[in-house]
């Protein structure tokens, strides 16, 4: 398994409830294998969520 393809898997395994991507850090492998694990996927800068209280 390739170092990302390891990482994904790691992800996944955690089972979050969202993962969130930011500008610029998009992995659209992982966002597709997330939602198909039924894990929301949010694109958007972290810290201007937080500021908002949308995250």
């Amino acid at each position: 398994m390739s170092g990302s393809a390891s990482l994904n898997h790691d992800i996944i395994s955690a089972a979050p409830h969202r993962i969130a991507f930011n500008s610029d850090a998009e992995n659209p492998q992982l966002a597709e294998v997330a939602k198909a694990a039924g894990i929301a996927v949010v694109h958007g800068c972290t810290p201007v969520m937080l500021q908002a209280r949308t995250f």
